[in-house]
């Protein structure tokens, strides 16, 4: 049988010679094997960092993002960094989903004039200490991660060049937050961060320790939007990745605020069947959640679905058939990395999908209640979670103001006092989250509900709840501890707090010394 009829192609003869003496078995031939070529080109693994780098065309000041899945485990940042560090590319952006303790070799990449900018939603350790004495002649930007999603989406934070680390990738691009084929090295779960980060930037590297075969699915991340992979030995630690991240507490003063948040959920009025939620991962929050657990199978109440953050208990819970769907943008620890691989109703979610402002259809508007902790809490009930009682950087927005301002209750869990520090206090250092979104604040010394909540307020009275006002809080706080010394700032700005709308919502100063 004849390969092809090439008499019966129009103009073939004519066109093949323009290019050389026409022959139909070499045409063949050459048909075939630019077939194969194309075939090969198509996958996109690429020897080494360096490599992708330059075919992606970095240069001098371009903005460059990274996710923050691995937590304190992460190696690609400051593997990535290094590489752009030695190949003289200066003045970047760095646009973070989010920056952890590990991240401290950023100081010197700062210092050289490789980083210009970093635009996030929290900053840890030596790099917060040093960006909160002055180290950046520009001011962190920092986002919560719906407002993060939101500036990708209108285009007010661009990204040229994403890298975005996999614990597994096939040669074409398609990655997951979980190896399919094994259970070693790291996994992170959902890639929640991520994948908008793949979607919408300009050009996306996979850096994966793990190449599986192709089809690498269910993915995280489809292979039309990443244009290079690099394999490399190790993306992160997996003990890095899952530790710090969820404790399980026997702090007396975590339980008994956990004890009283759990009763004002029951009271509130939105403890029924087919509720929403999200829980925290900080020591109070899980003790909520195994308490509520209690509750749910004494008045037999199923919970619709769990939001954010997820942790093993939500799993556990999610297992036993007390919620029914997950919605997870952030795996906590390694029982909610692999339910996401092993349970069909426990859903990957993007940024936008999970908190974005300009997306109508956010699920953080489905929230019937949020628990939420915070450094301090001020008697306008404003809250913030970035800044410590030295006025130094040490944590993230998160999703703490969207969650808040979704949520139809928001309920803040915090000590008194931590340490001989008053939690609850006249004027927070650094407003994160408005007041006007939080609803109720839970101390072990007290309740204390939002006077915008009246109905809130009289049926925790009514359940026997020991409910306060927020200035009796604060006034004893500061009788116990004193009231302490305003802490003395700089004029020079070292961030500024954009609220989820991106409008700005106050700024962080420089540290005196």
């Amino acid at each position: 049988m004849s390969k092809f009829d090439f008499d019966s192609i129009p103009h073939i003869k004519e066109v093949s010679a323009c290019h050389g003496a026409y022959d139909e078995n070499n045409l063949y031939e050459k048909c075939y094997k630019s077939f194969d070529e194309r075939q090969q080109e198509s996958k996109k693994v690429l020897p080494s960092i360096e490599e992708a780098i330059k075919r992606v065309g970095l240069r001098d000041g371009m903005t460059i993002s990274f996710h923050h899945h691995f937590r304190n485990g992460d190696y690609v940042v400051n593997m990535v960094m290094d590489v752009i560090a030695n190949m003289g590319i200066k003045h970047l952006t760095l646009a973070a989903s989010s920056l952890t303790d590990c991240h401290w070799p950023l100081i010197e990449h700062i210092k050289n004039g490789v980083i210009d900018h970093i635009e996030t939603s929290g900053l840890r350790g030596k790099l917060g200490d040093a960006v909160s004495h002055g180290l950046m002649d520009f001011p962190v930007i920092f986002r919560s991660h719906g407002g993060r999603a939101a500036a990708i989406e209108t285009g007010e934070l661009h990204i040229d060049v994403a890298f975005l680390g996999a614990p597994s990738c096939d040669p074409y691009g398609n990655a997951n937050g979980y190896n399919r084929d094994s259970e070693e090295g790291s996994c992170c779960g959902s890639l929640g961060y991520a994948k908008l980060d793949a979607l919408y930037a300009d050009k996306c590297i996979i850096i994966t320790d793990h190449l599986v075969s192709f089809p690498n699915t269910p993915f995280g991340i489809p292979e039309s939007q990443v244009d290079y992979v690099v394999k490399v030995d190790n993306i992160g630690d997996p003990n890095g990745i899952m530790s710090g991240a969820t404790r399980f507490t026997k702090n007396p003063k975590e339980l008994l605020i956990a004890q009283y948040a759990t009763n004002a959920i029951v009271a509130s009025g939105y403890f029924k069947n087919n509720f929403s939620m999200q829980m925290g991962s900080g020591g109070a929050s899980l003790a909520v959640a195994r308490y509520l657990r209690e509750k749910m199978i004494e008045q037999d109440v199923k919970c619709r679905f769990a939001l954010g953050g997820i942790t093993g208990q939500i799993v556990q819970m999610h297992e036993e058939g007390l919620v029914r769907k997950i919605l997870d943008v952030q795996s906590f620890d390694l029982i909610a990395a692999n339910s996401v691989k092993n349970n069909r109703f426990h859903q990957q979610i993007d940024a936008s999908y999970y908190a974005s402002y300009v997306n109508k259809g956010a699920a953080v508007n489905q929230l019937d209640f949020v628990i939420l902790s915070a450094l301090e809490v001020d008697t306008e009930f404003n809250v913030n979670v970035m800044t410590g009682s030295d006025g130094v950087i040490r944590g993230a927005v998160g999703g703490h103001p969207d969650t808040a301002a979704g949520a139809s209750m928001t309920i803040v869990v915090c000590p008194l006092l931590r340490g001989r520090i008053p939690t609850v206090c006249s004027h927070v250092n650094t407003i994160c989250t408005p007041g006007r979104t939080v609803d109720v604040v839970v101390t072990d010394q007290g309740i204390a509900v939002n006077p915008a909540r009246p109905e809130l307020y009289e049926r925790f009275v009514e359940a026997g709840l020991p409910v306060t006002t927020i200035e009796k809080l604060r006034d004893r706080a500061e009788r116990i501890a004193g009231k302490p010394e305003p802490i003395k700032y700089t004029d020079k700005i070292v961030g500024v707090l954009m609220y989820r709308d991106n409008s700005v919502i106050d700024v962080i100063r420089q540290v005196a010394d």
